[in-house]
């Protein structure tokens, strides 16, 4: 009855064989890409990379770094007072992370994103929060693990060796869990 035809146009050999070549070529570039940029959680930091050397102000006035740290899990926990995502987690860290491993060799420590020190201790009283806080001014830590304009609400679980081991973005209950299953399993080591 009806007849359809499949026109296709002919192509030269080398048309054909330039169009596979730039395949090649894309999928390749594709599959060099660091993984935070294939799936874009803004992290420029991956799982097993040793963490920056970094020095955290805490509210109280004492600097620590990440390098006094080593023989302890260490969870930076990148915070803001107008994030509500963060304020809808800080719960769980306080209930859920740092108090039954807040006697362990763990620390968490709440990164606060370009606050001054007068915000961030109103910030950690309102959330009734217990475990230490520090200041970022100009989000320069934050730089050091993602991307400035990423966001925060982010994890970053760095083991007793100072190596990166988990990393969180917003608030996701099963990521969150999969995090409480990491340190207790770094605790352990």
């Amino acid at each position: 009855m009806f007849e359809f035809a499949l026109q296709i146009p002919k192509l030269s050999k080398s048309l054909i064989m330039h169009k596979i070549i730039l395949i090649i070529l894309f999928s390749v570039a594709f599959h060099l890409l660091p993984a935070q940029v294939v799936n874009d959680t803004g992290y420029i930091v991956s799982i097993g990379e040793k963490a920056p050397g970094i020095s955290l102000k805490l509210t109280s006035g004492e600097t620590i770094s990440i390098e006094e740290l080593k023989g302890k899990v260490v969870v930076l926990q990148f915070t803001a007072s107008w994030c509500s995502v963060c304020r809808k987690e800080m719960p769980h860290l306080e209930k859920e992370v740092w108090l039954p491993n807040k006697d362990k060799d763990f620390i968490l420590i709440g990164v606060d994103y370009d606050e001054p020190l007068e915000k961030v201790i109103a910030f950690k009283q309102q959330m009734n929060v217990t475990y230490p806080m520090a200041l970022d001014p100009g989000g320069e830590i934050f730089a050091r693990f993602a991307k400035k304009r990423s966001g925060v609400t982010r994890n970053v679980v760095i083991d007793k060796e100072g190596n990166i081991a988990f990393l969180t973005r917003l608030f996701n209950k099963d990521e969150f869990n999969a995090m409480k299953v990491k340190i207790a399993e770094l605790l352990e080591e």
